[in-house]
């Protein structure tokens, strides 16, 4: 077993505890890639490429949710069918499934 280290900004919120609803605190993205960073961005371990920080709401976010069409070429018809589809296999938003305790404050 090895430490992960993960840099995240220290305004954005507390890792919730695992399966309390999601709160953007971006560690489950920034300790490895889920499947759709896997699958579309070819990465398979670090910090997801697609992890976004937005300032306005000082949480994190999925950028393949957000502009998919910033990671993938996509024609333009497209990208609310994709932005729909990456939300859904990622379940953005729901619920926190980074259960491992060590990233908990």
């Amino acid at each position: 077993m090895h430490d992960t280290v993960i840099w995240l900004r220290a305004d954005a919120p507390q890792k919730p505890a695992a399966g309390a609803p999601c709160n953007g605190c971006g560690v489950c993205c920034a300790s490895a890639p889920c499947p759709v960073g896997i699958l579309f961005l070819r990465q398979r371990r670090g910090s997801c490429r697609a992890l976004e920080w937005d300032a306005a709401t000082r949480i994190y976010r999925c950028g393949m949710v957000l502009r998919p069409e910033n990671y993938l070429l996509l024609p333009r018809m497209v990208h609310n069918v994709a932005r729909r589809l990456m939300r859904r296999w990622i379940a953005a938003g729901t619920v926190c499934d980074a259960s491992d305790d060590r990233f908990s404050a």
